[in-house]
């Protein structure tokens, strides 16, 4: 046994350890608050699909997708209202009480409308946006962007001048126009009577092809539009379709008073 005094740096083997005090470590903190944030998410999520996928294919949100459904479905509706208008013409002849002579008073009001099929010579333009690789022709500048799509006034300007050379009846794409037509674009995508459009364009002209194809020829506007087809290989053709049929505008119409012009 030795008598030496214990050293009091020496810890006591008998001594009660003391309970371990737990700390919080900020990692530790963090990681509880995502799993919460996650939670949270998770439930939200869960109330707000109430059962359905809301997963959504990136390419349905686009607009021009969107754009492109409501154009379609437009055109299913003039269809629908193009039959539903023939079943009320047919009834309203079974019924009629009028005379021969306002019978063909109305005839020609709906003929100057272009709610009837017309028939006749045709010339059509074609018109159609630059090629992807276009160049500038010798002697040219490069183009810019806009120089190679085709744009509003270029459109304008063929249904101008083919109006002015007489055109009895015209027909954009698959629609016939009427008083309130308006050909408008944006970008280079055509919007006509609630339906949407690309490139190349068609218009169709009945009446007499040499006096429309002169007034295509002296309009400036479409002077103007030449050199772009020169410089820069625009689209532009005209050709004589011969007998053509344009069928009559089918669609509705926010017009409700009008008086032909004498």
């Amino acid at each position: 046994m030795s008598n030496s005094a214990p050293d009091p740096r020496a810890p006591d083997e008998r001594a009660p350890h003391p309970a371990p005090v737990w700390r919080a470590r900020p990692v530790r903190l963090l990681t509880l608050a995502v799993f919460a944030l996650a939670g949270l998410i998770f439930v939200t999520s869960f109330n707000t699909a109430k059962g359905t996928d809301i997963r959504t294919d990136a390419s349905l949100l686009k607009l021009s997708d969107l754009v492109q459904e409501r154009s379609a479905k437009n055109a299913g509706l003039d269809r629908s209202d193009a039959a539903v208008r023939k079943d009320v013409d047919s009834l309203a002849r079974r019924d009629d009480r009028s005379t021969a002579a306002e019978d063909a008073r109305l005839h020609g009001l709906e003929g100057s409308a272009g709610t009837l099929a017309l028939n006749g010579d045709a010339v059509s333009v074609t018109l159609d946006d630059a090629p992807p690789d276009a160049t500038a022709a010798p002697g040219y500048p490069q183009p810019q962007a806009n120089d190679l799509v085709i744009h509003q006034q270029d459109l304008q300007a063929v249904v101008n001048a083919l109006w002015s050379g007489g055109a009895r009846g015209i027909r954009v794409m698959d629609q016939r126009l009427i008083a309130t037509s308006a050909v408008r674009c944006v970008g280079n995508t055509l919007i006509l009577q609630g339906r949407v459009y690309s490139p190349p364009y068609k218009i169709t002209a009945i009446g007499d092809p040499k006096k429309l194809r002169r007034a295509l020829d002296d309009a400036p506007s479409i002077q103007n539009y030449l050199l772009y087809v020169q410089a820069y290989g625009l689209g532009w053709r005209v050709h004589d379709d011969g007998r053509t049929t344009l069928p009559g505008y089918a669609g509705t119409t926010d017009l409700h008073y009008a008086k032909p012009v004498k």
